[in-house]
């Protein structure tokens, strides 16, 4: 981008790879500017993030499927909870690929690049299964279940369940159904509905607890979010 902006980054439920080719970009907190590597890993967030895009910024986003990030990541990936880092972290050789992006020509070739780097990662295995149908289940269910009744549905332990979904998604099957709930709530715009008409169909019993919720999930209460949506 051309002019410096700083967008509001809701939570999400997909680990994203950043590759920088160009300019600064930094965290906001505090008004303080927290820049970040040339390439780095986020995993899923409880929380939006003020990111500060600077002058003539750009920069190359690898946007996982929600089970996909797993056949390329060895690391257990709820260790990137709530969290970014720089991707050398992980990948040694990353700087090669950095070098690359930023000589390239246009953007088909940065793509080809990062393409071909990740191919280089790839784990054999098959996708688990379990895993996959619970995350069409929690969608489905627009993240309003509970997770014991989820587990039972799959034939499977509780325990065992929130173990391998953690390992391969990156958060619980409670913090994704909570990102779900939310991401719903704020796509469908509730202007139509009272908001407490808007909690109690998203499955809270009283209205301080989803304020609560939704303005550590947004940034904002849902009056102010209702009248300045975020840009992104």
């Amino acid at each position: 981008m051309q002019d410096e902006q700083v967008n509001r980054i809701l939570p999400d439920t997909s680990v994203v790879m950043v590759f920088r080719f160009k300019g600064h970009v930094s965290f906001l907190e505090n008004d303080v500017k927290n820049e970040l590597p040339t390439a780095t890993i986020s995993g899923l967030r409880k929380s939006g993030k003020l990111v500060n895009y600077g002058q003539n910024s750009a920069n190359l986003l690898v946007v996982f499927n929600e089970a996909g990030a797993n056949a390329f990541i060895k690391a257990p990936l709820y260790e990137l909870y709530d969290s970014s880092i720089a991707l050398n972290n992980m990948y040694k050789d990353v700087a090669d690929v950095e070098e690359q992006l930023a000589e390239a020509k246009n953007n088909i070739q940065r793509i080809v690049l990062i393409e071909q780097y990740l191919l280089t990662k790839l784990y054999p295995g098959e996708p688990d299964k379990i895993v996959l149908a619970a995350l069409e289940k929690i969608h489905a269910a627009k993240g309003i279940l509970k997770i014991k009744e989820l587990a039972q549905s799959l034939y499977i332990s509780q325990d065992a369940f929130e173990k391998r979904f953690r390992r391969v998604i990156g958060v619980s099957p409670k913090q994704f159904s909570n990102i779900i709930r939310m991401k719903s709530i704020v796509s469908s715009g509730f202007t139509k509905e009272t908001l407490s008409e808007v909690a109690f169909n998203a499955g809270y019993f009283d209205q301080p607890h989803f304020n609560k919720d939704f303005k550590l999930f947004t940034g904002k209460t849902p009056t102010d979010f209702i009248k300045t949506p975020p840009l992104w």
